[in-house]
């Protein structure tokens, strides 16, 4: 008896690790995935809004990508080291901790940029005249995916995941075209 409680236990353990290691990378890809989406897309309606050219559009997104991707994956590697130190500093034995800093950065990075992509395509494509609603409908369409990937990856309900993801896409984005619309664009 005693054998298989320790076996239990020993097992327990072990899927403890596999999902904490799990849920860090997961974690770090949603937030970079999600991110790059709805930042991206929101400076990109904002600044077309406003008036701007495809050019400058462009390379305000292209800015964004840059300069989001290095910013995630940099805040994840800070923020996860800071948390393994803790842990550490409180006793967890170092090859006990799960978070894995550069795991979270690689992850969060990667999928900022994947997700930042769709939006920079949509507003650049050829459709033009009609580049802000093409940007927000493939943003909304990505953000269910994401959404629903999100929560069966976490077995976590599915339409809330979507729910809140579609939402506070489409309220940054709303309010990005918002002030776009209201300051238009002054060039220099």
């Amino acid at each position: 008896m005693a054998e298989t409680t320790l076996h239990n236990d020993a097992m327990d353990k072990n899927i403890e690790r596999k999902l904490e290691f799990q849920l860090n990378w997961l974690r770090a890809a949603v937030l970079g995935a999600n991110d790059g989406i709805v930042s991206v897309s929101g400076l990109v309606i904002g600044v077309a809004a406003a008036g701007a050219s495809y050019e400058v559009v462009l390379l305000a997104g292209l800015a964004a990508v840059v300069a989001g991707a290095i910013s995630m994956g940099g805040g994840e590697f800070i923020s996860v080291s800071a948390q393994r130190d803790t842990e550490i500093a409180h006793g967890r034995e170092e090859e006990a901790v799960n978070a894995s800093p550069w795991t979270a950065a690689w992850s969060s990075l990667i999928a900022f940029i994947a997700g930042a992509a769709l939006p920079l395509i949509a507003i650049a494509g050829p459709w033009q005249n009609s580049n802000i609603p093409a940007t927000f409908f493939s943003v909304a369409v990505a953000l269910a995916i994401t959404g629903w990937w999100a929560a069966w990856a976490g077995g976590t309900p599915v339409l809330r995941s979507i729910a809140r993801n579609v939402a506070i896409s489409t309220l940054t984005m709303g309010i990005s075209y918002g002030i776009g619309s209201l300051l238009g664009v002054t060039v220099l």
